[in-house]
């Protein structure tokens, strides 16, 4: 009887540590989701803003600001326009 107990006792604590081990386990994964999701969050917001910057960067009159003042570029005379049509 002496071993069936020790056997059994032996068998709770085992079974205990797996217990412990296994909510460890999953706190630290609970743990990797959550700072993933804090990471998830933080670059939804910087694409964003790389969106904002993108459409301030490539707005139609920045274009034709930097083209006039940087490159001294104008538009064509309408002598200087040659239409081409394309042909199927």
């Amino acid at each position: 009887m002496a071993r069936l107990t020790g056997f059994l006792v032996m068998l709770v604590v085992a079974s205990s540590l797996g217990v412990v081990a296994s909510q460890h386990h999953a706190r630290k994964l609970y743990a990797a989701v959550e700072r993933e999701q804090q990471r998830s969050r933080q670059l939804e917001v910087e694409w964003g803003q790389l969106q904002l910057e993108q459409s301030t960067w490539a707005a139609h009159a920045r274009i034709e600001k930097l083209a006039r003042e940087k490159l001294a570029m104008r538009p064509p005379l309408p002598g200087q326009i040659i239409a081409i049509e394309e042909r199927p």
